[in-house]
């Protein structure tokens, strides 16, 4: 059987010399390839190993051994005398010199072979920008981080034998040691009276809310959100079909009454709050309110998702407890993130519930994330053991006081007659309100073009309202009073 068309090897089979991967397994793998693709179709006779090795420049020895790989995976036969012969089937088109030289087996397909599903709910609404000064919705500034005291912490588990032990006898479920420490953080900052068995650890906020939302929520229910609110929740929501019904916002929290009238008009199934920071208003929910809400939770039976959203960030008093906190019904679930003023790589998020709820909700963590990090999680068990946490979070709050207050004084001073804004009590955002009539994405966009990004996820506006929220919490004072001078100087073309 000899091969169809003389085949172009060299064409199609690049080495690469500087590679971790040896050249004889980089030249089997491509022939796989070739072979995978109808390329070297059943019965085409291979080179010699010596014309073959000098086809590509390559020792004998070399082509001895891509063959004799491509044997033992049993893509090819060797007969004595004969030669090497591809193994497989039948190819009814031929296939040609042409086809080689249109069809670069170096690159994966582009598209499918197939129709699926797209879903523009779920579309990335964050941008991205190579300006120098960027605002943000408030997020904790990396560089105060103490990566390297940190590091020290992950170092120094990683090396023990009873770390290395437990890696292969891991529980799914999250660490033992981890829940039983944050539990107990819970309980004395937030007035949580949980055991470990009423915590699922998992990788964000977001996760959390996507496991609440495919155990509780049903296609048709009606969830409950402030007007305004958080768009990533509204997204998770939104792709588990249900019914959204945004109500009112004052300065103390999202109006009861209004809640009340929602229950008496339908079956509320679920009412979603950020209680300590109002998400993106930054209003913090009274406690009044929290009380009057937790009864009509008993009278509706709806539930109530909590999220405790910048809780760590107080600065003028203690925060309110949270709702879940004077929770006897076991109407609220309440979910957060440990660890935001941490590095990134070392936050991580969780759920608290009753733990008949929680049964169910570790069948579906087991499904998308079954092996969690159970070296992180033993890290930040550590820092809360040996207070590690608190001095930390201590610190840096003196640090995001100073920049609120800074922050707060350059926009009263450059922008005071054209916007209005209460200086708020925790959180790393402000939120502003404009008083003068402003197009809000010319002004991002004349901004850009001096070197200041204002994402559209900032932006509010509509009919009734132009408003900003502006983070401050990852900006030192030189960079808050460029960005402040950037936009003052544009608002310029709108007075």
């Amino acid at each position: 059987m000899d091969s169809p068309v003389k085949i172009p090897y060299e064409s199609f089979i690049k080495i690469d010399r500087k590679s971790e991967t040896s050249i004889y397994l980089q030249i089997a793998n491509q022939l796989v390839n070739a072979i995978q693709r109808g390329f070297l179709p059943f019965g085409t006779k291979l080179p010699g190993t010596r014309a073959f090795s000098e086809i590509l420049d390559v020792h004998r020895n070399t082509a001895v051994a891509v063959y004799d790989e491509l044997s033992a995976q049993g893509w090819v036969e060797s007969f004595p005398n004969k030669g090497t012969f591809v193994i497989g089937k039948d190819q009814e088109k031929p296939v040609r010199v042409k086809d080689f030289e249109e069809n670069n087996l170096q690159n994966y397909p582009k598209i499918t072979g197939f129709t699926f599903k797209t879903s523009n709910i779920l579309d990335n609404p964050f941008e991205h920008s190579d300006c120098e000064y960027v605002f943000n919705d408030g997020v904790p500034d990396i560089r105060l981080t103490q990566i390297g005291q940190h590091s020290r912490y992950y170092s120094s588990i990683l090396k023990r034998k009873s770390t290395q032990k437990g890696l292969g006898h891991y529980n799914h479920d999250g660490s033992e040691f981890f829940k039983e420490h944050l539990s107990r953080y819970l309980n004395l900052s937030r007035g949580l009276p949980i055991s470990k068995n009423n915590l699922l650890i998992t990788r964000s906020t977001e996760m959390s809310i996507y496991i609440v939302s495919e155990i509780l929520l049903s296609a048709g229910d009606t969830v409950l959100v402030g007007d305004l609110s958080y768009f990533s929740v509204n997204m998770i929501f939104q792709k588990a079909g249900v019914n959204i019904v945004t109500l009112p916002i004052d300065e103390d929290g999202i109006i009861v009454e209004s809640v009340r009238e929602a229950c008496k008009k339908q079956k509320i199934r679920m009412l979603y709050l950020t209680p300590h920071h109002h998400y993106p208003t930054t209003v913090a929910l009274s406690a009044q309110r929290r009380f009057e809400l937790l009864e009509l939770a008993n009278e509706y039976g709806f539930v109530i998702l909590e999220d405790d959203y910048d809780y760590e960030f107080h600065y003028d008093k203690s925060p309110i407890l949270p709702l879940a906190s004077a929770d006897t019904s076991g109407m609220v679930i309440y979910i957060g993130s440990f660890g935001k003023s941490l590095a990134p790589g070392f936050r991580t998020g969780f759920i608290v519930a009753p733990e008949n709820l929680m049964v169910e909700m570790r069948k579906h963590l087991g499904i998308i994330d079954r092996q969690g990090d159970i070296l992180m999680e033993r890290t930040l068990g550590e820092m809360i053991e040996e207070g590690e946490i608190n001095r930390y979070l201590k610190k840096s709050l003196k640090v995001y006081q100073e920049r609120r207050d800074h922050f707060s004084a350059l926009l009263r001073d450059n922008l005071g007659d054209v916007i209005t804004f209460e200086k708020p009590s925790g959180g790393l955002a402000i939120w502003m309100e404009w008083n003068i009539p402003i197009n809000l994405m010319q002004l991002s966009r004349k901004c850009a073009q001096d070197n200041l990004f204002i994402p559209k996820t900032l932006l509010y506006q509509n009919k009734n309202l132009t408003a900003m929220r502006l983070g401050f919490g990852d900006l030192g004072f030189d960079e808050m009073e460029k960005s402040i001078e950037i936009l003052s100087q544009n608002i310029l073309h709108f007075r």
